[in-house]
C-alpha cells in the first residue's frame, strides 16, 4: 500500500509543481498585456484570468490538497519518517511551498482586480523561487542523510545566484530586441 501512495504523492507533486510553473506564467502574460492598446487589454485580461482561475482551481490546487494528503499518508503508514532529520528539513520547505501557492492566490485575485504590483521581471524571479523549493525538496526526498547540509545549502544559494543571473541575461537580450 505504501508504495501505491508514494507513486500517487510523486503524481500530484509533478501536476502541483507544473501548475506554479505555468501559472506564475500566466501572471508575466497577464502582467505584459497591461502595455496593450484599451481593447486588447481587456480582452486579454479577460481571457488570462479564466486560464488562471481554472488551472488554479482545476488543477493546481487539488493536485496540492492529493499531494499533501498522500504525504501525511505516507507519514501514518510509517511514523519512523518523523524521526529522520531530513524528513523535517523537507516539511519545511513544503510549508514555503504551500505559502508561496497561497501568495499566488492572492496575486491571482489582485490581477482580477486590476492590481498589477509585480512587473513581468519580478514575476519572472517569483517563478524562480519554486525552482528552488522543487530542488530542495527534491534532494531532500532522494539524498536523505547522505547530503552535507552545509554543501547542500551552498548549492542551493549557488543554484539561485545561476537561476537569478539567467533571469537577467534573459530581460537584457528581450529588451535590447
Amino acid at each position: 500500500m505504501y508504495l501505491y501512495i508514494k507513486a500517487i504523492h510523486i503524481i500530484f507533486v509533478v501536476c502541483w509543481m507544473a501548475g506554479l510553473f505555468y501559472m506564475v506564467r500566466l501572471f508575466i502574460y497577464h502582467t505584459e498585456a497591461q502595455q496593450k492598446s484599451d481593447i486588447e487589454r481587456d480582452i486579454l485580461s479577460a481571457q488570462f484570468h479564466i486560464m488562471e482561475r481554472k488551472l488554479m482551481n482545476i488543477i493546481t490546487t487539488p493536485a496540492m490538497f492529493i499531494t499533501l494528503a498522500a504525504g501525511i499518508t505516507m507519514m501514518v503508514l510509517d511514523p519512523a519518517l518523523m524521526d529522520a532529520p531530513w524528513l523535517k528539513i523537507k516539511l519545511c520547505f513544503v510549508v514555503g511551498l504551500v505559502a508561496y501557492h497561497f501568495i499566488c492566490i492572492e496575486k491571482m485575485k489582485q490581477m482580477k482586480r486590476g492590481v498589477f504590483t509585480w512587473s513581468s521581471i519580478q514575476l519572472r524571479l517569483w517563478n524562480e523561487v519554486a525552482t528552488l523549493f522543487l530542488f530542495a525538496i527534491v534532494f531532500l526526498a532522494v539524498l536523505k542523510d547522505g547530503v552535507g547540509w552545509i554543501f547542500g545549502v551552498l548549492g542551493l544559494i549557488v543554484f539561485a545566484m545561476i537561476l537569478m543571473s539567467a533571469v537577467k541575461i534573459y530581460k537584457y537580450y528581450r529588451v535590447r530586441k
